[in-house]
């Protein structure tokens, strides 16, 4: 394997973190002002729903659904929006190895949102994307048509918004000319359209690929955390900058110790385990040695026994 599955599991996770607190400013990549005052409403549910695996070891819709009506700022977040979407990465995550199982679970979980055609497509291609990462079937070449083809017969507009984003990578378009084809009335998918296109246009550099994403701040939420979801998963903790990292693990929220650093990669680990069957029971949303989560390591080869 280029990476391992812990690292692929942590760089995702850690990649919307990063991707809902960066700053355009390299000179202020991150700050403790700049973590207080971000909305971290994405990540906080990524881990609420990450919990509930972790706790029951399957995925149970209304467990799913109780710890997120517990979580706070719950108006905000169960809204058809970037979030609702990257509430669903843990799924994508826990069962990367089936796309069948995949499928039918993402479209369990979006009936929290009523089934709203935006939040399906959207869960099932961000699910799919990464699931494809995390089995290093991924190809520049072929992932957007396969995402397509993953999302299936729908009304919405984010397959012929795929379909663009493929034209301008094919022409190698600059960020400005794929804001103008991309970004449209419907903002959740335009804010999908160019996350894909901001990870598949830098697809080695996650560095790049969030600081373009964060370019659309300004008119689209939430693109630089699904971007950064999407390249932390094909890149791993190895693609993520090494000052970025440390300057997060110094980084106090105040939100909640949920989306701590420590706390992060202690829940991915946790939910590796979990996945490949080794868990102990050992996660606790308590953080107590805050390098606790270097003592949980789980890493499974595709196609061998777990």
């Amino acid at each position: 394997m280029r990476y391992s599955l812990v690292s692929r599991f942590r760089g995702t996770i850690l990649g919307v973190l990063l991707g809902e607190i960066i700053t355009k400013s390299q000179d202020k990549l991150l700050s403790v002002e700049r973590l207080h005052t971000t909305s971290l409403h994405g990540v906080r549910m990524a881990v609420v729903g990450a919990e509930s695996l972790i706790s029951l070891g399957r995925f149970d819709l209304d467990d799913w659904r109780s710890r997120q009506q517990e979580c706070s700022h719950l108006d905000e977040t169960l809204t058809v929006s970037p979030a609702a979407i990257l509430a669903t990465l843990p799924l994508g995550l826990f069962f990367h190895e089936n796309t069948i199982k995949l499928r039918e679970n993402l479209l369990l979980l979006v009936k929290m949102w009523e089934n709203d055609p935006l939040v399906r497509d959207g869960t099932l291609a961000l699910g799919f994307a990464i699931a494809q990462s995390l089995t290093e079937k991924l190809s520049s070449v072929t992932l957007l048509h396969q995402t397509i083809s993953f999302i299936g017969e729908t009304s919405t507009s984010l397959p012929e918004q795929l379909l663009k984003v493929n034209y301008l990578l094919n022409y190698q378009a600059g960020l400005e000319k794929a804001q103008a084809e991309l970004i449209t009335e419907e903002k959740l998918s335009s804010t999908i359209a160019m996350a894909f296109y901001c990870f598949l246009d830098t697809l080695e550099d996650f560095r790049l690929s969030v600081l373009r994403a964060t370019q659309n701040d300004d008119t689209l939420q939430g693109v630089s955390a699904i971007t950064g979801a999407l390249s932390g998963a094909y890149n791993s903790t190895a693609g993520i900058p090494t000052t970025w990292q440390v300057l997060l693990q110094h980084a106090k929220s105040q939100e909640s110790e949920l989306t701590s650093f420590s706390q992060v990669l202690k829940l991915a680990d946790a939910l590796v385990a979990e996945w490949s069957g080794v868990y102990n029971g050992s996660y606790s949303t308590e953080v107590t040695d805050e390098k606790s989560w270097l003592s949980l390591q789980a890493i499974a080869s595709p196609r061998v026994i777990r």
